[in-house]
C-alpha cells in the first residue's frame, strides 16, 4: 500500500538550527589567599590497591629513591592557575587574566585556605558586575576551626555579587588533584552554565556501576537467581 505524499507522516520534520553566536571574552580576575594555612602540606595522592584486587592486579612500581617532594597548598594552587589559564586560551585566545577595571563586567575566582576566619566582604548591591567563583580548601573541623561557618559566609558573598550562575566548590581532602579537577570545573562559561545543583561532572565511575546494578536489579529478583 502506497503512502500518500501529502501525509503528514509522510512530510520530513522541521530542521532545528542554532544561528552561532560568539560569547563576549572574558576578564578573569584571581585572588588567591595567601594566609599561612595557604603553606600547608598537601596529602600524597598514592593510594593503595583496593583489597580483592591482588591477584589481577599489576606489580606495584619501585619505590623512587629519596624522600617525596613536599607539596603545598600554594605550590598546587599555582599548578592549578596554570591549568586553567592555557585551557581557557585554548578555547579562546582573548580571554585576558590577572587585571581588570571596576568599570567592567568581569569574572572572579576565589581561593579561600582558611578554616577557622570567616570571610567579610562590602559588595555594592547593584550593579552585579561580578561573576564570582570560588574553591574552598579547608581543613577537618575542629576545636579551632569552623569551616562549615566559614563555607556559609562563602555562599552568602557568592549570591549577593554574582549576577550569572556561580559555583562554590570545597573540599577539605587536601589532594593536589581534587583541586585540578575542581578547577576544570570553572572552565566553563559563566553564560553557559547550568545552576549548580545540577552539575554532575565529573561522573564518578563507583556510582555509575551502582546505578547500572540499581536498573538491573528494579525487578527485586536476585542476581544469582537470573538467567
Amino acid at each position: 500500500m502506497a503512502t500518500d505524499p501529502t501525509s503528514p507522516a509522510a512530510a520530513a520534520a522541521p530542521r532545528y538550527s542554532l544561528p552561532p553566536v560568539r560569547l563576549p571574552a572574558e576578564d578573569i580576575l584571581f585572588c588567591v589567599d595567601v594566609d599561612l594555612e595557604a603553606s600547608a602540606e598537601m596529602k600524597s595522592a598514592a593510594s593503595a590497591p583496593s583489597s580483592g584486587s591482588a591477584s589481577t592486579a599489576s606489580p606495584p612500581p619501585p619505590p623512587q629513591p629519596g624522600p617525596r617532594p613536599v607539596v603545598r597548598r600554594m605550590d598546587a594552587v599555582r599548578q592549578a592557575l596554570l591549568l586553567f589559564v592555557h585551557s581557557k586560551l585554548t578555547m579562546c585566545p582573548d580571554h585576558r587574566f590577572a587585571f581588570a577595571s571596576i568599570g567592567e563586567t568581569v569574572s572572579m575566582v576565589l581561593i579561600y585556605c582558611r578554616s577557622s576566619t570567616k570571610p567579610h566582604h562590602q559588595w555594592p548591591v547593584k550593579p552585579k558586575n561580578f561573576t564570582l567563583d570560588i574553591i574552598y580548601l579547608h581543613d577537618k573541623p575542629t576545636a579551632d576551626n569552623c569551616p562549615q561557618k566559614v563555607y556559609d559566609a562563602l555562599v552568602d558573598a557568592l549570591e549577593h555579587v554574582s549576577q550569572y550562575e556561580g559555583y562554590i566548590l570545597e573540599t577539605g581532602q587536601g589532594l593536589a588533584r581534587v583541586l585540578f579537577r575542581l578547577m576544570c570545573i570553572l572552565l566553563s562559561h559563566p553564560l553557559q552554565r547550568c545552576i549548580q545543583d545540577d552539575l554532575d561532572i565529573p561522573k564518578q565511575v563507583a556510582k555509575k556501576t551502582l546505578a547500572v546494578e540499581a536498573v538491573q536489579n528494579e525487578d527485586g529478583t536476585p542476581v544469582s537467581s537470573q538467567q
